[in-house]
């Protein structure tokens, strides 16, 4: 129990970030037409912020189903990456059935929370995942049922929430770590890259994010690599880490 209710600790921060984005996207669909409760069960069993502002849109437009299942793709293909990797920490206990259950719930900020520690266990990353969930769930029913009552001014605010809460989350890490600094900062590059160059602008925003963490990533596995007979003195060494 003690790894569940630290996981719990954990996911504080991230649930109360996520509090105030779902509260956005709970005011939007009601807005585009949408049934209060029809907006919370996305959030219930989406939990994916691009996907579900995207998937919103299209659905809309009655019909465009192949559209919305490639837009999908296209954006949340990055969960998949994020749960191979830390699919090398995960403890011996993690089996597939969790892994199917609790893979449910990976997102950017969970994984970055999780990715810091040296073994996630499954009682760990449930509790890890627990508040987010519930964040995330609640911030919508509060933005579909009492969103038209905050000024516009505040829903700006709100909608910078969840970027404020991931810079808390990378740069302890960053601070730590070269690797992670150096691989970071190729992110950015990169996306910096994608957004302004006028030929590579156009590709869409979940192919753009995927590029980036892939090309990052790989960059740093090649420079900084893990050695697996010393994974256990991780973070010791210039190129060892969490």
């Amino acid at each position: 129990m003690k790894d569940f209710f630290d996981g719990l600790k954990s996911g504080i921060p991230i649930g109360l970030g996520y509090l105030s984005v779902s509260f956005t996207f709970g005011i939007m669909a009601v807005s585009m037409g949408f049934k209060w409760w029809q907006a919370i069960i996305i959030s219930m069993f989406t939990v994916t912020s691009a996907g579900q502002f995207s998937g919103i849109r299209t659905m809309m437009y009655p019909g465009h189903y192949l559209e919305m299942i490639i837009s999908q793709i296209t954006i949340n293909i990055r969960y998949s990456f994020m749960s191979i990797s830390l699919g090398q920490k995960t403890s011996e206990r993690f089996t597939k059935v969790f892994r199917y259950i609790l893979g449910f719930f990976m997102t950017d900020e969970i994984f970055a929370v999780a990715s810091s520690k040296k073994t996630v266990g499954v009682s760990y990353f449930a509790g890890l995942s627990l508040i987010p969930w519930i964040g995330w769930t609640v911030g919508t029913a509060l933005g579909a049922l009492l969103g038209n009552i905050l000024p516009e001014s505040v829903m700006s605010a709100l909608g910078l929430a969840i970027y404020g809460m991931f810079v808390a989350i990378v740069v302890p890490e960053v601070k730590k770590s070269r690797p992670v600094f150096i691989t970071i900062s190729a992110s950015i590059a990169l996306s910096c890259l994608f957004y302004y160059a006028p030929a590579l602008k156009k590709i869409p925003s979940g192919f753009t994010i995927s590029i980036c963490a892939i090309v990052a990533a790989a960059l740093c596995a090649y420079f900084y690599p893990v050695p697996e007979n010393d994974s256990d003195t991780a973070g010791n060494t210039g190129g060892k880490y969490e």
